[in-house]
């Protein structure tokens, strides 16, 4: 990616010729700012994730096994987030070679697999305490969650490794460009493994996780119309949300790249695509690849944040630190304070 002041029209449209356009100063800010905010939120909200789930005296479950590499696997993908910032700070213009352009594209993609991987084992796991609850035994335990999350890792590595010795980083008018979301371009004669990627790295997931929902919605309505007693329960119906919750969230954040990626595939596969359509899918590829990483902060609010276990323990942990942070005087405050309003409690 790389600029260049030539007519997107008279450039030739063989692919070895075709420079990729690189966006005004505006543009690189925007998404400069965008990556810092993101790589704020991504190490507080999944550091505080991960705070959450192995914290002392909770024992942690199938879904926590789960959540845990989910949020590990987004604080690897930050760490990686600021050479992705300086790249764009400087108008697309790599300075750490190609070694650090393959890890960078390497931490990307296994970032993306692996929470819409992850998402989906989260999916089937509640799946299987909604719907399967009193059924044959089934793999939900701490240990047996661990051995899937290995065979995802699995999954994504074979996925992921080639390319750390694909060449990533590029020169183009007169500077190195890295091209750190692989999209289509290497396989414009290659359509099927690009299109097997889209299926089995978003399509598939997908699939399962919205037959989990509605499995599960079905699960709950029925047993919401035989029994008073099960409608006035929240915990499957919370597990319901959460999945929903999930299953909105890889929608939103991936279905546009792959969508795109899928399209331009297809087309590409059916006529060469002009030099001017190159441009604008590598452009556009960097806009839906921003928001597929949004995915990174939303994943702890919607997995973590929206449990009442874990809201009241972090609100009280913030009461008890604002408490021990306030002076003598304000502490006796607090103490009276509290005590009038039993008091007038107990008037009332």
């Amino acid at each position: 990616m790389a600029s260049t002041q030539a007519d997107p029209g008279s450039l030739p449209l063989s692919v070895d010729l075709c420079l990729p356009h690189v966006p005004g100063r505006a543009a690189c800010l925007t998404l400069c700012l965008f990556y810092a905010a993101l790589l704020v939120l991504g190490v507080l909200g999944n550091g505080l994730a991960l705070c959450l789930a192995c914290r002392g005296g909770k024992k942690i479950n199938s879904a926590g096994v789960y959540l845990v590499h989910l949020a590990l696997s987004h604080l690897l993908w930050t760490s990686a987030l600021p050479g992705t910032i300086i790249y764009y700070a400087r108008g697309f213009h790599w300075p750490f070679g190609d070694g650090l352009c393959r890890l960078t594209a390497f931490l990307v993609s296994a970032n993306a697999y692996g929470g819409v991987y992850l998402s989906m084992c989260l999916s089937v796991d509640r799946y299987l305490a909604v719907v399967r609850a009193h059924g044959r035994p089934r793999p939900r335990s701490a240990h047996q969650a661990g051995l899937v999350c290995a065979a995802v890792w699995s999954l994504v590595l074979l996925q992921t490794v080639p390319l750390l010795w694909t060449p990533l980083a590029e020169p183009a008018a007169g500077k190195p460009t890295c091209v750190e979301h692989v999209g289509a371009e290497p396989t414009l004669g290659l359509p099927l493994p690009a299109l097997l990627a889209c299926a089995i790295g978003f399509c598939g997931p997908v699939g399962v996780m919205l037959l989990c929902y509605v499995a599960m919605a079905s699960k709950l309505h029925r047993a919401a119309q035989g029994s008073p007693r099960a409608r006035r329960r929240g915990l499957p119906r919370r597990a319901c949300l959460l999945s929903l919750l999930g299953l909105v969230a890889v929608g939103l954040c991936f279905g546009p790249y792959h969508l795109h990626l899928f399209q331009f595939t297809v087309r590409a596969a059916l006529r060469p695509p002009s030099c001017a359509e190159r441009r604008a899918f590598a452009w556009t590829l960097q806009l839906t690849a921003a928001l597929r990483n949004v995915n990174c902060g939303l994943d702890p609010v919607v997995y973590f944040f929206t449990s009442t276990r874990d809201r009241k323990w972090l609100l009280r942990v913030l009461k008890l630190r604002a408490f021990s942070s306030s002076g003598p005087g304000e502490k006796l405050l607090q103490k009276q304070g509290g005590r009038l309003g039993v008091l007038a409690h107990k008037e009332v």
